[in-house]
């Protein structure tokens, strides 16, 4: 088929790169004119989730708007640019589709039920006019077509998902990015700036680099990282290792942000990855690597088998649950890191301050919130939905849904020691004392169970519970 002539729109979502991207290269190889668009949807930006958290909380919002406006850059290196505007998508995109009389909309297919419904809605209003949406994927490791079942027969538990797939099925290689890009050239076309933060009702607050990690968002900087954690550290060799650890830029990837944007291709992961392993080192943190990209997948096939179960109560598997409490007050105490038990402060406190928290503080907070408060899960995973960089809806709501035992994990009571795991994890308190320095004096043998220690033994370190540092919610003896 011809691409003379032809028009096309790339509606850019969850997928904002030019690597990899299946939707560009469709749009690519089936016209000759392409405008790549972005709309910031007010529905998700000026909105709450049901317990009234900002759906996109301003560390998100600040990483998206960095990310687009690299994408926009990107774009341009290639004679491109990129189409911005705040509004609906389903009326936004059909309106420039007939005004430039394009002939096709492509996109990378989302699958959560509020994206389908935009989804549904732009299909519908571009049959309206005589145009077509095209769908693509661009989120996984592995393509739905090439599993060895279909997503309704996704397996419920991982390591059965896993062995079925990862020795079987090959992962196919990234697209390659465009070379060049041509624009509308008989239509004057008005492409639009990319919205401050006060323009999506948020102060700008700068760099969240209180941690050790600059976090910005987009493709440039997330190939950038790429390449810093494999080629340029070699931190990658020993990734199964420092994993679990908390403190620092260097212990993990760090690539989740950019991959919930699709700043970063997980296919591009992989194949470096796999370069990496064939001139450096093949090991057991290479293989970990891969084994969270596969979670990442199973979490997604997951959320496409059981829809809208993953963010109800009884989770996937429909559980009906009554010994749950919704209390504002005790959950402020939680999310606000005021609970007197420092190794959940500590966690608390650099999500609060960055929009990031380590796999392992995640866990934790999560347990001790679902276990110990006997809260409504619901909330924990909304705040979360707000406040995180790397949020996306399948693997926030899965990691929920396995915490709170009603999602695919055989075990239903997934309880966390949070005091034996503080003394492994953080073992001299270095995370605690970052975080939470009012108590920094205490000693490395104490720092964990303060509500043990005497008056005088605080006094002795100048910390007054209470005062300088909340009163324990529980007594630490229980664990």
């Amino acid at each position: 088929m011809s691409r003379v002539n032809k028009k096309a729109i790339v509606w850019f979502r969850n997928d904002l790169r030019v690597h990899d991207n299946e939707a560009l290269y469709d749009a690519i190889t089936s016209a000759e004119q392409i405008v790549p668009v972005y709309i910031f949807d007010p529905r998700v930006y000026f909105s709450t989730t049901k317990f009234g958290f900002p759906k996109v909380g301003k560390f998100r919002t600040k990483f998206i708007i960095e990310s687009i406006q690299d994408l926009k850059n990107n774009l341009q290196k290639l004679g491109s640019d990129l189409y911005v505007r705040v509004g609906k998508p389903e009326e936004e995109i059909p309106e420039l589709a007939r005004s430039i009389k394009s002939n096709w909309v492509f996109c990378n297919r989302e699958r959560t039920q509020e994206e389908v419904d935009v989804q549904d809605a732009m299909e519908h209003n571009l049959w309206a006019i005589g145009q077509e949406l095209r769908y693509s994927r661009g989120k996984m490791l592995y393509y739905t077509a090439d599993l060895p079942f279909p997503v309704t027969h996704t397996p419920d538990m991982f390591t059965q998902f896993r062995k079925e797939v990862e020795k079987y099925i090959p992962v196919r290689e990234p697209i390659p990015s465009p070379e060049q890009m041509s624009k509308i050239e008989d239509i004057e076309i008005e492409y639009g700036q990319v919205p401050t933060m006060p323009d999506l009702g948020h102060t700008d607050f700068g760099d969240n680099s209180k941690g050790g990690f600059v976090w910005k968002g987009g493709e440039t900087e997330a190939l950038r990282q790429l390449n810093y954690y494999l080629w340029e550290t070699d931190l990658i060799k020993n990734y199964k290792e420092t994993r679990n650890e908390l403190l620092g830029r260097n212990f993990s990837s760090k690539f989740s942000p950019w991959l919930s944007q699709g700043c970063l291709s997980p296919k591009m992961i992989y194949a470096e990855l796999k370069k990496y392993e064939s001139e450096r080192v093949k090991n057991k943190s290479t293989y970990w690597l891969f084994f969270e990209l596969l979670w990442r997948d199973f979490f997604r096939l997951t959320g496409k088998k059981y829809g809208n179960e993953i963010f109800k109560l009884g989770g996937i598997k429909q559980d009906r649950i009554t010994d749950v409490t919704i209390d504002d007050s005790l959950f402020s105490v939680w999310s606000e890191g005021r609970t007197g038990i420092p190794f959940i402060d500590a966690n608390m406190k650099e999500l609060n301050s960055t929009g990031f928290m380590s796999n392992r503080g995640r866990q934790n907070v999560a347990s001790f919130l679902v276990n110990d408060l006997k809260l409504n899960w619901l909330m924990g995973a909304e705040y979360f939905e707000s406040m995180l960089l790397d949020y996306d809806p399948c693997s926030n709501y899965g990691n929920w849904n396995y915490i709170a035992g009603v999602g695919t994990d055989p075990r239903e009571d997934r309880y966390f020691n949070i005091i034996s795991q503080a003394k492994r994890y953080d073992p001299k308190g270095e995370f605690v004392k970052y975080w939470l320095p009012e108590i920094s004096a205490i000693p490395d043998t104490c720092i964990h169970t303060l509500d043990r220690l005497s008056d005088e033994e605080l006094n002795e370190y100048n910390v007054t519970l209470g005062k300088d540092y909340p009163q324990a919610i529980l007594n630490t003896s229980k664990w």
